[in-house]
């Protein structure tokens, strides 16, 4: 099976998967994993420092990890193949985890009883990187941002709709000042 593999396989983005399905898998295995590896008021009272990293790999079920993977793998590949893979490695990590900070400050001032689990903080501020440098997609990319934050609230479903809007944000800012 793995002589199907060529070391075209082997991306930052690819990578960047593996180790969130991993974490997934080690998450959904624990006891409280998606509490103990989420973001939440335990970073603070319970010094778990590794939280707003340890969030951006953890996630609330299947379908929200195949999503974000999916969005992921589109938007990786596309910052990797013309920005290069360090670049794209050091907006995810870097951005994701402004963004989780960031966050952590709206969980804890605002609403303090959030979990936060997911990549799609740090999804966004890739969408909110390729919206700088990209100015014909960049209306449809927030539109998008926008969409996937509100459109779930109207069902009630929980999302951390103020994660997306950081991480574009950052994203942006980021790419702003690395211009």
């Amino acid at each position: 099976m793995l002589k199907n593999f060529s070391k075209a396989d082997f991306t930052a983005t690819n990578v960047l998967i593996v180790i969130t399905v991993i974490m997934y898998i080690i998450q959904i295995n624990m006891t409280q994993g998606g509490l103990y590896l989420g973001l939440n008021l335990y970073f603070l009272v319970y010094d778990f420092w590794w939280q707003p990293l340890s969030s951006m790999f953890a996630h609330g079920g299947i379908a929200h990890i195949g999503m974000n993977m999916f969005v992921l793998w589109q938007f990786g590949n596309l910052i990797e193949r013309f920005r290069g893979a360090k670049e794209l490695v050091i907006v995810y990590i870097f951005c994701g985890l402004l963004t989780s900070l960031l966050s952590f400050a709206y969980i804890y001032f605002l609403d303090n009883s959030v979990n936060l689990v997911g990549a799609s903080g740090a999804i966004c501020a890739l969408l909110g990187y390729v919206a700088y440098y990209d100015k014909a997609q960049r209306s449809g990319i927030i539109t998008w941002v926008l969409l996937i934050s509100v459109a779930p609230l109207l069902i009630g479903l929980p999302i951390a709709w103020y994660a997306h809007f950081i991480g574009l944000g950052i994203g942006f800012l980021y790419a702003l000042i690395r211009r």
